[in-house]
């Protein structure tokens, strides 16, 4: 009885949090500049949003995503899309990774084959680059950290599949390696509803700006203004 006590008591706990948390004023977004920041569009692949989810629990994240590429491209912002794929026969998933070693056993994810393919709604134009990974994270073992230490970003626009997986990662990853993060929470989908809204209000909001794709859009239309206008006074 002590335990179940113990099991309500915390998730009132995690309930107040969850109101606390919602009803905290949009975090300030008047640090970013696009031409500093970049979108990462993670794991939009057809497998990850078709066969690990069902339509209803990607509908929001496909509906939204494309107005969230199509703003971060009318400002100039870099658009990088990562996936993930492995070569035929799986040789870069170690025994020891339960997660990968399951997409294996099954012959899932293997590049070029159409469940590893951007989904429709998130596809790439030519010249965005693509990072192609083989771990949760897109840091490890990939050249994305050469590809925004080259295009000089400090600040990460994070929109992916799953929350609790590829989104949190980059998180925690980004965040050690001092980039200011942003997470637009509707281009953001996980299986699980429940454990979406506890990361996104909660435990990513903590390192992270959690914000809608309308947010975002409305504080970028006002700082490309603010640009444009300190570019028009300097020319005076």
């Amino acid at each position: 009885m002590s335990n179940l006590n113990e099991s309500r008591g915390l998730g009132r706990h995690i309930a107040r949090k969850l109101i606390i948390y919602k009803e905290k004023p949009m975090p300030d977004l008047s640090h970013i500049d696009p031409r500093s920041a970049a979108l990462l569009v993670m794991d939009y692949q057809v497998d990850t949003l078709t066969k690990f989810m069902t339509a209803a629990q990607s509908a929001d994240a496909i509906a939204c995503v494309p107005g969230l590429i199509a703003t971060a491209r009318d400002v100039g912002m870099i658009v990088i899309h990562v996936v993930v794929a492995f070569r035929p026969g799986h040789p870069e998933v170690s025994p020891r990774n339960p997660v990968f070693s399951a997409l294996k056993a099954n012959g899932m994810a293997v590049a070029g084959s159409e469940g590893t393919e951007i989904h429709p709604a998130a596809a790439a134009r030519d010249g965005e680059p693509i990072v192609v990974k083989h771990r949760i994270s897109p840091f490890v073992g990939t050249d994305l950290e050469t590809l925004l230490r080259a295009n000089g970003i400090d600040t990460l626009v994070l929109a992916g599949v799953h929350t609790s997986g590829v989104v949190l990662s980059t998180v925690r990853h980004a965040g050690d390696l001092d980039y200011r993060l942003v997470v637009v929470r509707d281009c953001c989908a996980d299986p699980d509803a429940e454990v979406h809204a506890m990361l996104l209000d909660i435990v990513i909001a903590k390192q992270a700006a959690v914000v809608t794709t309308a947010e975002l859009a409305g504080a970028l239309v006002q700082t490309e203004y603010s640009i444009h206008a300190g570019m028009r006074e300097r020319i005076r």
